[in-house]
Parts: structure tokens; sequence; C-alpha cells
């Protein structure tokens, strides 16, 4: 390819999994209570905020997805937390030589409400990430009662990140 490469790639993400009884629902490090006390079932914590901003991270650099580096398949990650896993998907992302401009993210979810927890999941995911919280927004909606999250069979999240080449 010739000229210069380029100083900004972006990648999207996308998460979702179901809610089930016995489970923790945590979602950007924080342990939520739902009214019906149920959680996400997922082989990890099934931090569904954390892993699509993970997926968006690798998808920039095409780098694969969460599946590739934390298989479901490998007992090594049951139960893991998601904010170590991001831990892990920075690295790689620096190591190629790009740092996060920042990552816009959508909740969705009919209750529990996130609105007086999104401060604590974006410090969480800035300490992991080792920048400012101004850098990540967070953002929770309903599905008007459609579709699984409305039926509250499940949560989903939505990610956008833009990284930026280092100089």
């Amino acid at each position: 390819m010739k000229g210069s490469f380029p100083h900004f790639r972006i990648g999207n993400g996308y998460d979702i999994h179901r809610l089930v009884e016995r489970r923790k629902l945590i979602i950007g490090g924080v342990i939520l209570k739902h009214p019906d006390n149920l959680g996400l079932d997922g082989h990890s914590d099934a931090d569904v905020l954390t892993h699509s901003i993970m997926d968006a991270l690798l998808g920039a650099l095409s780098l694969g997805d969460i599946g590739k580096y934390f298989p479901p398949s490998d007992a090594k990650w049951k139960d893991a937390n998601s904010l170590f896993l991001l831990s892990e998907v920075i690295k790689l992302i620096r190591n190629e030589g790009w740092e996060v401009n920042n990552i816009d993210s959508v909740v969705v979810a009919e209750r529990p409400k996130m609105k007086p927890f999104i401060g604590l999941m974006k410090k969480n995911i800035s300490n992991t990430l080792k920048i400012d919280d101004s850098f990540i927004g967070i953002k929770a909606t309903t599905n008007e009662k459609l579709g699984p999250e409305g039926r509250e069979e499940g949560i989903s999240c939505h990610s956008v990140v833009l990284l930026e080449k280092k100089e």
C-alpha cells in the first residue's frame, strides 16, 4: 500500500447475554441488583458492556474477537472478571502501537436502571484502560418492551471505539 497509513481506526462491538437466576448481574464491573434477582449467563462474568468494548477494540485492528483470546471452551476463563480480560486486550492494542481516542457505548436493558451507576462504570473502565474517564461515553436505554431486552430475556450492549496511532 502506497502512501501513509491511517492514524485512526474505528471498531464496533456488540454483546448480549441471557438473564437467568443464580447469577450476578455485573455491568461495567459494577454489581447491580435486578428487581427479580436475575443475572447474566455466560462463561465469564458475562459483563456485556466490557465485552462489547473489548470486541470493538479488537475489531478496530482486525485482531479477531474476545472468543479468540478467551474461548468459552477453556476452563481458565470460567467466571473470569471481564475488567481483567479488558486489561489484557488493551495490552494487545498498545503493543500494536495504538491508543484509545474515545469509546461510546449503549447498554440496552429494561431493568435495572443504569443511570445511577454509569459514573462508577466509567471509572472502572477508565482505571482498567488507564485513560481519563472523559474519553468514555456510556449511555443506557430501554427497548420499549420490544425484543429480548424488552421482554427481559437478556441485556445487550453496543460499543464504538476510535483508536489513534501513537507517534
